[in-house]
């Protein structure tokens, strides 16, 4: 009989039928012996080790150590820098603004209901202060609390100090509609500056007769398609001809039955707004300018119309900007696109683009992810050939910054430049460069705000209501060139929370500082005068193109100080649905005198003014010579 048993040791089965018998005396015999037998062959190994070794000492010496000296890197301290106090006061109410956005919001949760609305500054009636459109959404037409009275557009007129009145009854900008942004410019070159407006639905261009609008849409043949969500537009003269072309982007294919039936929820139950990834894409808008009046929609033709490998249209466009990026005098487009690549458009100077988004590192992130972008802007914010341009994201994805020497390589440097971090919990629609305390550099302003009004139930890191952001630009001589200003530094009134949307600038109070407005989607705007005092130096520039678009959209003007060259271009066109002031504003420091002013024109001339035709302080109204000359070669 088989008795199996496991090794004490081992743990392995034994059969005792072949385990010998054997007393204790013999087991400690055979130990013994076994233990002297080891021993006497160790000391024999080690012996003969020891002699091989002293062998090889003998046959060659041993190597010294050489000891060398490493220089240690230094740590890269991050210099500590005095930020100015800038300070800006909630003026609404007290300028006389009383409009409240309508986003038509019921309980439906239509995905445009939280996108609206653009704004913007321009001077409609030519009296040389900065009036302000708000674009207005409306209640759906299926909305059993019917419309409200008060939705529609609304004009406010400056009175020259800041102060506002409403004007919109009979202005002809009484319309209502679902609107969405803006873009002021003088189309028809006869000095009095147009709208167009677009929105979920047809687009409305106004023409401008003298402080009253018409409706010339139909009459232009730019109304857009009626089953189109048109958002961010803008004019510029992409063609060098002399009048304005508009660009205008279109967002996703939307419809409220679509909409509905995709049944978007929050975790946790109720539903949500729509997730753009769920919409089909679209194609923009290029108008050319084909005089009185006219406008064709060239946009297949220009190469625009970027398709996916199914064929289908790429965009999502919510922003949108221009610049002569390379340099080469044609305007260039920059789009940015929500959920799906942004896209850089390269003028090619025959009527025709190239998108080099991709090729130029401006069409993801650094992850190579496309992000969530809306709001969009471009300068030139070290005062040297460098330009960047800054992008709004969504909630987890930072504010990019992309950078490039030449306009066609960009790298993002948001990280490194301060903006990233400071950003990444905050979902950004509009931005914009400007100098907020005039020391001679472009800061940078956000404007945040989620689209769901319950986030912070499912995410407690989220709000719907957050705090704008200004950034400080401490010089390219610093570890971070942007630095977050504290409340205590810009005030409480421009960091409380809101649900921003649309934001752009102007000196609305003749001091030549530059104030900030920004609209809030369902809820009324907020209108900030920048009360900064710095004692800093400025200059601001009224440019009159004769040769070129009279706007002179697109000029470049250069301000040349002792120590450096600042530059900036006459672009209204950035943030998110929303239009800055055509008057350029720099900020001169403690600089009392400019050495030179070197303005290009869209056609490539170019004009001079020296030291003895340019006193700090003020505006300066400068024509375009209609001689054209070009500085040589």
């Amino acid at each position: 009989m088989n008795d199996s048993r496991k090794h004490p040791i081992f743990d392995v089965p034994v059969d005792s039928e072949h385990v010998a018998p054997e007393t204790g005396e013999q087991d400690d015999e055979v130990i013994g012996r076994a233990f002297r037998w080891s021993a006497a062959v160790i000391l024999g190994l080690l012996i003969v080790a020891g002699c091989i070794a002293w062998w090889q000492m003998q046959e060659s010496p041993a190597e010294s150590i050489r000891i060398t000296d490493i220089d240690i890197p230094e740590v890269r301290k991050r210099p500590t820098v005095e930020i100015p106090t800038v300070k800006f006061s909630d003026v609404t109410r007290e300028a006389g603004i009383h409009y409240v956005h309508e986003s038509g919001a019921s309980g439906e949760k239509l995905l445009p209901e939280t996108m609206g609305g653009g704004c913007a500054f321009f001077d409609f009636d030519n009296d040389g202060d900065q009036d302000i459109l708000f674009v207005n959404s409306r209640r759906w037409p299926w909305d059993s609390r019917g419309e409200k009275q008060a939705a529609g557009l609304a004009l406010y007129q400056n009175d020259g100090s800041g102060r506002f009145q409403d004007v919109t009854a009979g202005s002809g900008l009484d319309d209502v509609f679902y609107g969405m942004g803006v873009a002021a410019g003088d189309f028809d070159n006869d000095g009095r500056v147009d709208l167009f407006i677009t929105a979920v639905g047809p687009n409305r261009l106004y023409r401008n007769l003298g402080g009253k609008f018409a409706d010339a849409t139909e009459a232009a043949g730019i109304p857009g398609d009626e089953n189109e969500w048109s958002t961010s537009c803008g004019w510029f003269d992409y063609d060098n001809d002399g009048d304005l072309d508009l660009f205008v982007c279109n967002y996703v294919r939307w419809s409220k039955e679509f909409d509905l039936s995709q049944n978007f929820n929050l975790v946790g139950g109720g539903r949500a707004y729509g997730q753009p990834q769920k919409f089909a894409g679209t194609f923009p808008y290029l108008y050319r300018n084909d005089g009185e009046g006219k406008f064709t929609d060239v946009s297949a033709d220009a190469g625009l119309r970027i398709k996916n490998q199914s064929g289908l249209p790429v965009a999502k466009s919510l922003g949108l900007t221009f610049a002569d990026f390379d340099n080469d005098g044609w305007i260039d487009v920059a789009v940015a696109n929500d959920t799906v690549q942004n896209f850089l458009f390269r003028n090619k100077g025959d009527g025709t683009f190239a998108e080099i988004g991709h090729r130029s590192g401006t069409a993801f992130d650094e992850n190579g992810n496309a992000t969530g972008a809306m709001g969009i802007a471009a300068a030139r914010f070290r005062n040297d050939q460098t330009i960047g341009i800054a992008m709004g994201n969504f909630t987890n994805e930072p504010t990019a910054l992309y950078v490039s020497q030449d306009g066609q390589l960009f790298t993002d440097e948001s990280v490194s430049n301060g903006l990233g971090p400071a950003t990444r919990l905050e979902l950004t629609f509009g931005l914009f460069f400007f100098d907020c305390d005039l020391d001679g550099r472009l800061d940078l302003f956000a404007a945040n705000g989620h689209l769901e009004e319950e986030i912070n139930k499912v995410m407690s890191s989220q709000h719907y209501e957050q705090p704008p952001q200004l950034f400080w630009n401490c010089g390219p001589q610093h570890a971070t060139e942007f630095v977050s200003v504290p409340a205590e530094k810009c005030g409480e009134d421009l960091t409380r929370r809101m649900v921003g949307r649309g934001a752009t600038f102007a000196d609305i109070d003749d001091d030549g500082d530059l104030d900030i407005l920004i609209t809030a989607t369902g809820r009324a705007p907020r209108l900030l005068r920048n009360d900064q005092r710095s004692g800093h130096h400025w200059l601001r520039f009224k440019l009159i193109g004769s040769r070129s678009n009279r706007d002179a959209i697109g000029t470049w003007i250069e301000v040349h100080l002792d120590d450096m060259v600042l530059q900036q271009q006459v672009m209204p066109t950035c943030s998110y649905l929303s239009q800055s002031e055509l008057p350029v504003t720099f900020g001169l420091g403690s600089e009392e005198k400019v050495n030179l002013v070197r303005i290009r024109w869209p056609d490539g001339s170019t004009q001079e003014l020296v030291e003895s035709e340019v006193k700090v302080d003020r505006m300066l109204r400068i024509e375009q010579h209609t001689d054209g000359h070009r500085t040589p070669e």
